[in-house]
């Protein structure tokens, strides 16, 4: 029987539930044509399904529980790999178990035998989920805190929403994260950060003000690091992206690429880079007020390497399919279908846009890279950033204080 038109367990229970009140009753032929449809639909043997129907279908436990297939070495392994990480979802971590091993080894992080390598390519996603959730009980979690006139500019630019499934690299959606604490008075750092729909590439810079400068200054800072070129830059409707002066220098710096913005008042138009600013900025400096040029600069020391974290390390889902299915009583749901975790540069990888020169450049960052040791020094970095203090230490000692990720 193929494997699309197998019947779960649960569902075939039900179906020999429903042909045992049949069969009690039935006629001697009648048995006969009945046990030839269920052969026919559950694919079993005439034998097992007479038993079947002159037993007890009720589910039992088992009288021996079976045995551990995945040992004390796979524990120690998943726990490594998921510090390394960061800890992500089961969904996310088992496609990317084995060459991070692999990689993990190269720096002596871990020690690897082809028998592990072969469990860790044949582990399940509920087996992950299931050990992990033994297994990181009891170790300490990082804080990470929940994210709490017309514009004569905006005339020619389209409002529009870049389609979720986007495949060409390039796609970029914007947006600005505000470190003001519980005041919007005088100036204070800014997160600018772009997340591209197709591949997940991220990039963040922080800047102190929001002044056309400024933002100048962090697009000239990210666009020499992108792997490949923009081709649409989809921000919201703020000025900081949307003035005269901003304009001409993205008509000067990126010609071909073409402005889009969303829908005023429409926040999921931007939902990917809304996502990351949850994950990616909220979840690190939390909503503390960040107002001088030390914490500009130690935050840029941070999402420097946060830029090799996420890019080559952090694997993610990407929605490929969405079904909607009718609900009883009325009405549908959206059924949801993601693919295999890859990271950021993996996918850029296969779309094929990488120079030879880049993605060799890009892989040897990665191979040099030991990624425990890259988060404890994110880890760091950050507690020192967030201990710095505020222009004003009146404003400080009244600013809503979360913790980021920083022990």
């Amino acid at each position: 029987m193929p494997a699309d038109t197998r019947m779960s367990i649960d569902g075939r229970r039900t179906y020999f539930a429903i042909m045992q009140r049949r069969y009690i009753v039935a006629t001697k032929q009648q048995r006969g044509q009945l046990l030839d449809e269920m052969e026919a639909v559950t694919g079993l043997d005439r034998k097992t399904l007479i038993r079947l129907m002159q037993g007890d279908l009720a589910r039992h436990p088992r009288q021996k529980q079976r045995g551990r297939v995945y040992g004390a070495d796979v524990d120690d392994a998943l726990r490594v790999i998921a510090d390394s990480f960061d800890y992500p979802c089961a969904e996310r971590l088992v496609p990317n178990l084995s060459w991070m091993a692999t990689h993990l080894a190269q720096h002596g992080e871990l020690h690897i035998s082809p028998a592990l390598l072969a469990q860790l390519d044949t582990i399940s996603i509920p087996t992950v989920r299931r050990v992990m959730n033994r297994i990181t009980q009891d170790e300490r979690k990082l804080p990470r805190p929940s994210p709490s006139g017309p514009n004569a500019a905006l005339r020619d630019v389209p409002m529009a929403i870049i389609p979720w499934n986007t495949q060409e690299p390039g796609h970029f959606e914007a947006d600005l994260v505000h470190h003001c604490g519980a005041g919007t008075d005088r100036h204070y750092m800014h997160t600018v950060q772009l997340v591209d729909v197709a591949t997940g590439w991220s990039e963040r810079v922080a800047t102190l003000g929001r002044s056309y400068s400024r933002m100048q200054e962090a697009f000239g800072r990210i666009l020499p690091r992108l792997p490949f070129p923009i081709v649409e830059l989809h921000p919201d409707n703020g000025s900081e992206f949307f003035n005269a002066y901003l304009l001409e220098f993205w008509a000067r710096e990126v010609a071909n690429a073409h402005l889009s913005r969303s829908r005023p008042f429409h926040k999921n138009d931007n939902r990917f880079v809304e996502q990351r600013t949850s994950s990616e900025v909220r979840a690190y400096f939390g909503r503390q007020r960040l107002d001088t040029p030390a914490h500009t600069l130690a935050a840029n020391r941070v999402y420097d390497k946060l830029w090799v974290y996420y890019n080559l390390f952090q694997p993610i889902l990407r929605l490929v399919e969405k079904t909607a299915v009718p609900r009883e009583g009325g009405g549908f749901k959206m059924k949801l279908r993601h693919d295999d975790a890859k990271t950021p540069f993996d996918r850029v990888r296969g779309t094929g846009v990488l120079s030879q020169e880049k993605r060799d450049s890009l892989e040897r960052l990665r191979d040099q890279t030991n990624p425990r040791k890259l988060k404890q020094e994110i880890y760091d970095l950050l507690e020192y950033t967030l201990a710095l203090p505020c222009a004003d230490a009146c404003e400080s000692d009244t600013t809503t204080h979360e913790g980021g990720k920083a022990g």
